[in-house]
């Protein structure tokens, strides 16, 4: 009965070291996570993705279609 005791208590240190390790590891992604979104917030806010060019004030071409590729 001392063995099964023994083994008890031997597998629940283990699996209380794997939860700590598995919570680290989980706490690194997030943090990955967070910069990676915040990186590709500022690229968009960069992008001015709403700014089209407008009309060409003067010419013969482009005073009466916008049209970009």
């Amino acid at each position: 009965m001392d063995v099964s005791i023994s083994n008890t208590v031997s597998t629940a240190l283990y699996m209380n070291q794997a939860q700590t390790a598995e919570q680290a590891q989980m706490q690194l992604f997030k943090q990955a996570l967070d910069m990676q979104a915040q990186q590709v917030t500022e690229i968009m806010a960069s992008a001015n993705m709403g700014s089209e060019p407008g009309l060409a004030k003067d010419g013969n071409v482009g005073t009466m279609i916008n049209t970009y590729a």
